[in-house]
């Protein structure tokens, strides 16, 4: 543990959906001084993401779905762009993304190669992202994906070439910070653009 942190207390603020807590603690500065500090953290656990690729047709699969909280912050239709992801829900982060990957893609996944981990916004949510990338052939499609709709799932699949993606970063139509992570290390890895 971290000797500069004394935690004092949590206060939970909401359980609603996930958890949001307000923590109060001491930090010790790189000047000597300790100070009190108050955070608000939300913690809705760790997640996996995966991009799907095809080497050969030079194209990804990507899913569009409704996001509330880009809508009111701005995005028109509050329509995202996006990888494959889900709340690991105690299953471990490859176990989690296999079973992401069929219900929101209808892919099968063979091989997966997990890229690296991440903190999405460290400044209040506690989650981490497993990121990793597979190889999908049109044989792997088993369904139409689209999510579950008992979760309020209505997801979009889009297969779309890859250097169509990339452009779609410039010009705003991909604006989700774990697909264009993703993008842009199938760009330098994968597709070696």
């Amino acid at each position: 543990m971290n000797q500069r942190v004394k935690i004092h207390s949590f206060e939970v603020l909401s359980d609603n959906w996930y958890i949001l807590r307000k923590a109060t603690f001491d930090y010790l500065r790189n000047n000597g001084e300790w100070q009190t500090q108050t955070r608000e953290v939300y913690d809705r656990g760790n997640g996996a993401t995966i991009l799907l690729y095809n080497l050969e047709q030079q194209t990804v699969i990507l899913t569009r779905q409704f996001r509330f909280p880009t809508y009111i912050n701005g995005l028109a239709d509050g329509l995202l762009i996006e990888t494959a992801a889900g709340l690991l829900d105690q299953a471990s982060p490859e176990e989690r993304i296999r079973l992401e990957a069929e219900e929101e893609t209808g892919y099968t996944v063979q091989t997966i190669q997990k890229v690296f981990e991440a903190y999405m916004s460290p400044g209040s949510v506690t989650e981490k992202l497993y990121f990793y990338i597979a190889e999908y052939q049109s044989k792997d499609k088993l369904t139409t994906g689209g999510g579950i709709e008992s979760e309020g799932e209505d997801i979009e699949v889009l297969e779309l070439p890859f250097q169509q993606a990339m452009q779609m970063i410039t010009t705003g139509e991909i604006q989700d910070g774990k697909t264009i992570m993703l993008l842009q290390h199938a760009a330098l890895t994968v597709f070696k653009c």
